[in-house]
């Protein structure tokens, strides 16, 4: 079967590339990527197709489709994968790669088993969830910022800490820790929040 190989680059740092998706950039005729992924992959002296809307690259797969797809994160966690399915798209192979939020809880040394995940990057989900939760990680967007997400929590009724990750692995990562309520300085859309929700 052929089709295109869909590669997690994990947060974005070329560190954090595993050696298997290392080894299928080098030997990939057509690399497709998103602006920031190629930017922080041309260390790797390779040619990307930089693209900037989703159906960019469905055109691109229609006349390359031995192409390799580089997905930010884990391409099976709240990624690329479920849209190009919905598209008919055939997926000769999925590399796994490091998800934001299993970088960010291991900056900030904790245990994510047991959590509950949500992605407001997007779409819109129900914050009640994260307040009926002892641990959330929430990944934004422009619109749902940390500021945002912590001032709706507090409208909630919800009480404990609330963590935030902008621009992970990259040289200008920021994590910030507040109080659930309290304002953030929204640095990047893009972030990992985390909500350690004291419940009674």
């Amino acid at each position: 079967m052929y089709g295109v190989i869909i590669a997690g680059i994990g947060p974005g740092n070329p560190d954090y590339l595993t050696m298997e998706v290392k080894k299928a950039i080098e030997e990939a005729e057509h690399i497709i990527a998103f602006g920031r992924a190629g930017e922080s992959l041309k260390s790797l002296e390779k040619e990307f197709i930089k693209v900037k809307r989703v159906d960019e690259v469905i055109d691109y797969i229609g006349r390359h489709k031995d192409a390799l797809l580089l997905a930010s994160g884990d391409p099976c966690f709240y990624g690329i994968t479920d849209f190009l399915k919905a598209k008919s798209i055939a997926i000769e192979r999925i590399l796994p790669g490091i998800s934001s939020f299993q970088y960010m809880m291991t900056k900030l040394k904790k245990s994510w088993q047991g959590a509950q995940f949500l992605s407001l990057h997007g779409r819109e989900e129900d914050m009640e969830r994260a307040k009926n939760n002892r641990l959330s990680i929430i990944l934004t967007d422009d619109k749902n910022t940390p500021s945002q997400i912590s001032q709706r929590l507090k409208a909630l009724g919800a009480k404990g800490r609330i963590y935030a990750g902008y621009n992970l692995s990259y040289d200008d990562e920021r994590i910030i820790e507040a109080e659930i309520g309290e304002n953030f300085e929204d640095i990047s859309p893009l972030a990992v929040v985390v909500v350690e929700d004291e419940m009674d």
